[in-house]
């Protein structure tokens, strides 16, 4: 297999692992939960509903459309180019998830991950621009 393949093999599965982990994520959190997951859920776990639920499903709509995007980028063959573009996609990705949660996320942990993912994803982004710039 050409390195080319390679890599877009990698970025699909690994977005594919990213969908699963947060699809099972959802399942578990609707089903009956494990007792580790139990000890630290709320007490009063309830369906999501208004503005939080849109909000979850706007960026779980993000997350597919990019993943649907990246799956169906060109590639260039040259392998240094296509990491770069496909790692730009995956850090933009990354950063259209991350607003909601920073936005209107109720966990002070979780809200300064994402900030600090947004922070540091668009200055990578940056980097990778420079690069494909010397690089045409």
């Amino acid at each position: 297999m050409n390195p080319t393949r390679r890599c877009i093999r990698l970025a699909v599965g690994l977005s594919v692992s990213v969908l699963a982990t947060l699809s099972a994520g959802s399942a578990s959190a609707q089903s009956t939960a494990s007792p580790a997951a139990s000890a630290s859920a709320p007490m009063d776990k309830k369906p999501m509903t208004g503005s939080h639920a849109d909000v979850s499903k706007e960026m779980h709509g993000t997350m597919m459309s990019g993943m649907e995007s990246m799956k169906n980028m060109p590639m260039s063959g040259d392998l240094d180019k296509d990491f770069a573009m496909m790692m730009k996609m995956h850090h933009q990705q990354a950063i259209d998830m991350a607003k909601p949660e920073a936005e209107h996320g109720k966990s002070p942990e979780l809200k300064a991950m994402a900030r600090k993912i947004i922070k540091d994803q668009t200055k990578e982004i940056a980097q990778l621009d420079a690069w494909m710039k010397k690089h045409p």
